[in-house]
């Protein structure tokens, strides 16, 4: 008993690829060895199998079992070598498992999909902005980044990376080159946890992040934001695709909805999926040629065109041709986006 137990306590030591491979090639011989030992009663290489995996799992279903002294002595070599290397290889299986879901959630691991959104830095707005993303789209998956030890939030398209976003190795980690979008929020503490009072220090630092995003992914679509407007002007040289002034829209909203009651609820509507009715975007159809002909023709499929990219003045240039680049962002419900993104 002694050496079976200092034997199955090397395996434990053992790599686990190594583990795996003995496991495989034990249960490849023992089955063919049955196999071969009583055809009459197996019938075939598969059945043989099936009796050497009820056996080591100590599952016992009874419907084959060996007749002759041969493989009873096969079945008793299962009992006492079988079920312990099975044991093991289980027990590494899980401690695999364990061991992966450790790493991810301390961000050690890779991101290896495609199309995702990345968030850099964990703050409150990073929190709405990742619950919004995950209402809005059931298969789109995001990577955020921090230099925090552990994962902020836990969901099964949420993937955490640990690191210095300005580090290239970092921004790899997260498979930044095949990102859709990324986003840089400002934030206001150190990595010593420490925080940052000065507007200019926290936009500082969201500079040297974008201008590191900016010199080695500039292909990726890029919304950066920052504390104070006067500071824009230092992002001149960063090809930044789309500012957020955070404090500065909280405030302006606050004061249409003190000018024109309703205003904010408006804006919430649009920007959420608080109502059916959001934001879309779709491409310049064949058919038409001015603005006008896009209006009239998606006013009676039930969207309403009110400009093209950032241009809102749509109702005063209904008449002039429409750009073959053009970005028609419209309000409609999503149903009817399914059915008037589909048509050329």
């Amino acid at each position: 008993m002694f050496y079976f137990t200092k034997f199955f306590l090397k395996l434990l030591r053992l790599n686990n690829k190594f583990v795996f491979g003995l496991a495989l090639l034990f249960l490849m011989l023992s089955s063919s060895c049955a196999y071969l030992l009583e055809k009459e009663t197996f019938g075939n290489l598969f059945n043989g199998l099936w009796w050497v995996m009820t056996t080591v799992t100590t599952t016992g279903y009874g419907d084959y079992y060996p007749r002759t002294v041969a493989g009873k002595c096969l079945g008793i070599f299962l009992y006492i070598f079988g079920i312990g290397l099975i044991s093991v290889t289980i027990g590494k299986v899980i401690d695999s498992l364990f061991i992966y879901r450790q790493r991810k959630e301390a961000g050690k691991l890779r991101y290896q999909g495609e199309q995702h959104f990345v968030m850099i830095d964990w703050s409150k707005h990073a929190e709405l902005a990742i619950q919004e993303i995950l209402n809005s789209d059931e298969e789109t998956e995001i990577v955020l980044i921090d230099t925090l030890e552990k994962t902020p939030i836990i969901h099964n398209r949420v993937h955490y990376i640990q690191g210095n976003p300005t580090h290239l190795e970092t921004l790899e980690m997260a498979n930044m080159t095949k990102a859709r979008a990324v986003f840089v929020f400002a934030n206001d503490t150190t990595e010593d946890h420490t925080m940052l009072r000065d507007p200019s220090f926290v936009d500082g630092k969201t500079l040297l992040v974008a201008t590191t995003i900016e010199r080695n992914y500039r292909h990726v679509h890029s919304i950066v934001e920052i504390k104070n407007r006067e500071n824009m002007q230092n992002f001149q040289h960063v090809n930044v695709n789309e500012f957020i002034l955070g404090n500065e829209t909280i405030s302006q909203l606050a004061v249409r909805s003190a000018f024109a009651p309703g205003s904010s609820r408006i804006v919430s509507q649009l920007l959420t999926k608080q109502s059916d009715s959001n934001f879309h975007v779709l491409g310049r159809r064949k058919a038409w040629r001015s603005y006008r002909d896009a209006f009239e023709q998606l006013l009676e499929e039930g969207a309403t065109l009110i400009s093209d990219g950032d241009q809102l003045n749509i109702n005063r240039k209904l008449d002039q041709l429409i750009p073959e680049e053009a970005r028609l962002f419209v309000i409609c419900d999503m149903e009817t986006y399914e059915r008037i993104s589909v048509i050329e």
